[in-house]
């Protein structure tokens, strides 16, 4: 967070958060080479010229005007039988003549941005996605418009003038983009701005979704980061409580046969019945049930910290009680038991973001323990019989990437 806005996190949760935009100057930032770590002009050249890049994780933009793909990718050559490989020759054509090129998904493809989001994501309780924006010299990649997600803008290079606007619709939802009331975007931006400043490098600009913006690049390239911060709302809830609301059958029930859901008349006493059967099961909702469904859509969106199989492979081959092992960096988890059932011995269930691992009861405490950070010694893991049986359980750990070697 300290790498994004210059005031203490409680102050920005309070007076910020979802609510105002707030700049942050290079000065006021513990950044002492800017934002140039996380991604710079050459690391930009790099993506584009030599990793490969694929066209979901490039978009081009002109004029306020996305291109297809098929104006800057192809076929990737002998032994990548793909079509739609970034071709740099191309991507140089169209940027030379005032594309904005953005890099997108970088939280996912690029390792300093890797560790950045997952840091970040873990502080705010987020998932996060992070773009990369290169425009030439006077000119703009998108005109006036709002995200529908929180984003941390960090200039990396050149300069950038912002127009921030306040929105024509406060806290809107990922079904409710700006181009669904753009005469509404229009006859705002033509007002005077909220806010009109000029950022350059190390500076930071935090923007709540709905606040409309537009960025054009000054007489030099411009190189920002945009941090997207994909928020959970309380609409978030309400969507989870509907897909656990079909489990009431009241709710389920068909409509009368041959009725005209358009005739008001005959619709206003089905709409009465359906409030109150809702409402009788709003009251008995199960917050557990509840958070299931959030862990579910949640907890996938944010990946933990990358894992080397190779080494990872090796560690487990050469285990022993001495190894030193630690949880995967960013790893959410949840650890429940499982009642014993027809004669089988309880157990344990390892919540993970991607699936569920079960465990025999008496690896309960030894696996808390070890995710909770109380233990890192193979050879002390608590609660076991013997260091064979601790081998086991780290041996286990460690093939379903929930441990890696320190």
């Amino acid at each position: 967070m300290s790498r994004c806005v210059a005031v203490e996190p409680a102050k920005f949760a309070a007076a910020y958060w979802g609510r105002a935009p707030l700049l942050s100057r290079a000065a006021e930032l513990p950044n002492p080479v800017g934002f140039t770590d996380l991604l710079s002009p050459a690391d930009a050249d790099e993506l584009l010229s030599r990793r490969g890049l694929r066209a979901p994780f490039l978009r081009v933009a002109r004029n306020g005007e996305v291109l297809p793909t098929g104006r800057y990718t192809g076929g990737g050559g002998a032994g990548a039988e793909i079509t739609d490989q970034v071709l740099d020759e191309r991507v140089l054509a169209l940027y030379a003549d005032g594309a904005t090129l953005v890099l997108q998904g970088l939280h996912r493809t690029w390792p300093p941005l890797i560790d950045l989001t997952r840091e970040l994501s873990l502080t705010l309780g987020q998932p996060l996605q992070v773009n990369a924006y290169l425009t030439p010299p006077d000119n703009q990649g998108f005109a006036t418009h709002y995200d529908t997600h929180d984003v941390f803008v960090l200039q990396v290079d050149g300069h950038k003038h912002w127009r921030i606007h306040e929105p024509v619709l406060p806290d809107p939802l990922e079904r409710q983009p700006w181009g669904g009331r753009a005469d509404e975007v229009s006859a705002i931006a033509d007002g005077p701005p909220a806010l009109d400043v000029v950022l350059g490098p190390g500076d930071a600009l935090y923007l709540p979704r709905g606040w409309l913006h537009s960025a054009q690049a000054r007489d030099e390239a411009s190189l920002h980061l945009t941090v997207g911060v994909r928020a959970l709302t309380r609409y978030s809830v309400v969507e989870a409580l509907l897909e656990l609301a079909a489990e009431d059958r009241r709710l389920r029930a068909g409509l009368p046969f041959g009725m005209d859901v358009a005739d008001v008349d005959q619709l206003e006493p089905e709409l009465t019945e359906t409030v109150e059967a809702l409402r009788d099961w709003l009251l008995q909702a199960d917050p557990a049930a509840v958070a299931d469904r959030l862990r579910n859509r949640v907890w996938p969106a944010a990946r933990p910290a990358p894992i080397r199989p190779l080494a990872q492979a090796a560690t487990i081959a050469r285990l022993d009680v001495d190894t030193r092992l630690a949880p995967r960096a960013g790893l959410r988890w949840q650890l429940r038991p499982e009642p014993a059932t027809d004669g089988a011995p309880a157990r344990v269930s390892l919540l993970l973001f991607d699936r569920t691992l079960s465990f025999p009861a008496q690896c309960a405490r030894a696996v808390r323990a070890f995710l909770s950070g109380g233990v890192t010694r193979v050879g002390d893991l608590p609660g076991l019989d013997d260091d064979a049986d601790r081998i086991v359980l780290a041996r286990r750990l460690l093939r379903e990437a929930v441990a890696v070697e320190v």
